[in-house]
């Protein structure tokens, strides 16, 4: 346990204990908040544990979360690092954030957990919650796959279902008013882009030295992590330089992109991506930043663009769902506005499993 871990706001100053209270966002200014603690560089054993050293937690009851294998693949004269985050235990990279929010739950003494999710995240907390012996309710929008709602289910987790991701999230906030549930809230609580440094560290060691990262933007949390973990290699000495970030967005939600390029009048749709439809990222102001930082850039893409994915990724004898096949197109995409040509390794994390959706899948790959 690092017991110097410290809540810490950017913005007004606040800081407290990491391990004497739980706060997903500032209680003076609204803030989202950050954790402050020691690092040191000295993985050993696999998973999450493996890099203890540089997480505000240790000691994890791990059930295999990380450690995710790269399979390198040639597409259009670059060497893409596919990393493949959809086999951990629930299906996606989700799990390394839940993994730690939830065992930070437990020790801090909750007796319940809450979570609002479209789909991933509420199953990865079902499942780690059902680890720790803690019940959980999971508030999800109607149109969430079954499948993933059967499995949240499975995992013993009780389920709200609400109209909407927005009034899932309305709902939750009142349920999150008793002292004992400890509520994820996944879209701002640090704990789950901290996890998400890891695959980053993993990628490093599994010889990935490269020039670009492509990642889906949802509630930015996926970027803040690779982001964060970069930069902690960089400034330990073990690589030269962050890589470059490639962000994909779909055209249905697409607030990080208007942010760096202001407003858009973009036909189409992108539902099919639901884990990319997050209107109002909290961290909007670091993601954004992390694009500007890196010389990056942020490209958009529709439904027929995520279908010409998902047939690729086949191709490849990847399952994986729709947003994660946003970004063969993304790529495509990126060379229009990001310096492509001196590029040759992109890592690609694929975050979720197709097989919780393969009726969908098989709808729209052979119909």
């Amino acid at each position: 346990m690092n017991s110097e871990a410290k809540w810490f706001c950017r913005n007004c100053g606040f800081t407290y204990d990491f391990f004497k209270g739980y706060y997903y966002r500032c209680p003076k200014c609204g803030s989202p908040l950050n954790i402050r603690y020691d690092k040191s560089w000295n993985p050993r054993g696999s998973g999450l544990n493996r890099y203890s050293s540089m997480l505000p937690i240790n000691s994890l009851k791990s059930i295999g979360e990380g450690s995710t294998p790269i399979v390198t693949r040639e597409y259009d004269g670059l060497r893409l690092w596919f990393k493949l985050e959809y086999l951990n235990p629930s299906g996606s990279f989700k799990d390394r954030g839940s993994s730690l929010a939830i065992s930070h739950a437990y020790r801090l003494g909750y007796r319940r957990v809450l979570e609002d999710s479209s789909g991933n995240t509420g199953l990865s907390v079902s499942l780690y919650s059902c680890i720790y012996g803690l019940p959980a309710t999971i508030i999800v929008p109607e149109y969430a796959p079954k499948g993933k709602k059967d499995l949240i289910r499975l995992f013993g987790a009780g389920i709200v279902e609400a109209p909407t991701r927005s009034d899932a999230a309305r709902i939750a906030l009142g349920m999150a008013e008793d002292p004992t549930t400890y509520y994820v809230a996944h879209t701002w609580n640090p704990l789950y882009p901290i996890a998400y440094k890891t695959i980053a560290y993993e990628a490093y060691e599994q010889g990935f030295h490269g020039d670009a990262v492509v990642v889906p933007i949802g509630s930015g949390g996926l970027t803040l992590g690779l982001y964060w973990g970069f930069k902690d290699l960089y400034d330990l000495g073990l690589i030269d330089n962050i890589p470059l970030f490639i962000g994909v967005q779909g055209v249905s939600s697409r607030p990080v992109y208007e942010k760096l390029y202001g407003m858009v009048n973009v036909q189409g749709s992108s539902e099919l991506a639901d884990g990319i439809l997050v209107k109002e990222p909290p961290r909007l102001e670091e993601i954004t930043a992390v694009f500007k930082e890196t010389k990056g850039c942020i490209v958009l893409i529709d439904n027929n663009d995520i279908i010409y994915g998902l047939k690729k990724l086949i191709d490849y004898g990847f399952i994986v769902e729709p947003t994660s096949a946003s970004i063969i197109r993304g790529i495509e995409k990126a060379s229009e506005l990001c310096p492509l040509n001196n590029l040759r390794d992109i890592l690609v994390p694929l975050t979720g499993s197709g097989l919780k959706m393969i009726d969908l899948l098989v709808k729209l790959i052979r119909p």
